[in-house]
């Protein structure tokens, strides 16, 4: 099981500081329920360990983690149109008149409630490491919309809780663009051999390297003309690879042969807690390591690049992320 395989990394607010019997009370308040027949979507916390009635907070080696659960129901838009179509085929016969806007606007909420209750669900389910030690909040998701609703649920289960997306002193395409120029990446890390460049004027021309050494004139030459990395492949330690986006996404991320990840054999139960151990272990060390090589964190008021959340507000509200790039994977939707 990999358990983190894209985040994003908040900054807790350090007076937050409930225990774990607190933290399981509030986030009992937001149990997920399964969407109703005529109900379109349905969210809440669910058991990491997935075994019922299980608790909601697992603490492994002093590292919380909780899980969100979202399940939807949607009903095909082309089947939706056909309805509608045919009923106001149908009142058009009759009466003699064609539905207006609003009319026709009713008749498809109509039609949609009518039919959800034969719509296929779909589920995802987002991992939430809460490092207590270090007032970190991590999120495995490469889909920022969603993280805000992951962030906004945690606000208002836990008491207190308030957090902010992790900035740095460098910007980290300004970075990724000077261990190009120079290929001397940060002690640690190591260039890979998958990168994007996108240009800053109005062509918006974006070139991308795959499977392809990024050692070359060419790449230097596209960063000199004024293209910016916004993502770049990274490997730290030999144990850990990864994709930092222009906005501080870790992307695709991949445990290496030697840190154990996956190692013990058996069911999914019995891997839970070395899996957990693992994966918080390497990312425990990887975040701060990668935060240095970026100038250490700032102040959380730069605006973020286009594929990250905006800085989340102290409870009980957050700010509405734009989305992350298409690219993103996530657990299954």
């Amino acid at each position: 099981m990999s358990v983190f395989k894209n985040v994003i990394v908040y900054r807790i607010e350090p007076a937050w500081s409930q225990t774990l019997a607190e933290a399981e009370e509030g986030l009992a308040k937001q149990r997920f329920v399964p969407c109703g027949p005529s109900q379109e979507k349905s969210a809440g916390w669910v058991e990491p360990r997935g075994e019922a009635n299980g608790p909601l907070v697992e603490s492994i080696d002093g590292q919380w983690l909780v899980e969100y659960m979202i399940e939807s129901k949607q009903v095909p838009g082309s089947v939706v149109r056909r309805k509608l179509d045919e009923r106001c085929a149908s009142i058009e016969a009759t009466t003699g008149r064609k539905p207006g806007k609003k009319e026709k606007k009713d008749l498809k909420e109509d039609i949609t409630l009518e039919l959800l209750p034969m719509a296929f669900t779909r589920s995802a389910r987002v991992t939430v490491w809460i490092d207590k030690a270090e007032n970190r909040l991590v999120i495995n998701s490469g889909n920022a919309t969603r993280a805000d609703e992951v962030v906004t649920s945690l606000v208002k289960s836990l008491d207190g809780f308030a957090v902010a997306l992790v900035n740095t002193q460098i910007e980290p395409a300004a970075a990724m663009a000077n261990w190009l120029l120079t290929q001397e990446p940060p002690a640690g890390f190591s260039i890979d051999r998958e990168c994007e460049l996108k240009a800053s004027d109005d062509s918006k021309a974006v070139v991308r390297y795959a499977k392809h050494a990024l050692d070359i004139d060419e790449v230097k030459q596209h960063i000199t003309d004024g293209k910016r990395p916004t993502r770049l492949a990274l490997t730290w330690d030999d144990r850990v690879s990864f994709e930092l986006t222009q906005g501080m996404l870790i992307r695709k991320i991949t445990f290496l042969e030697g840190t154990g990840d996956g190692a013990s054999g058996g069911k999914k139960e019995d891997n839970f807690d070395a899996d957990v151990a693992i994966a918080t272990g390497e990312l425990g060390q990887l975040v701060p390591a990668l935060l240095d090589a970026l100038g250490g964190e700032a102040a959380f008021s730069a605006a973020p690049p286009d594929d990250t959340v905006k800085p989340a507000a102290k409870a009980p509200t957050t700010t509405t992320p734009a989305d992350a790039p298409e690219e993103e994977e996530d657990a299954p939707f």
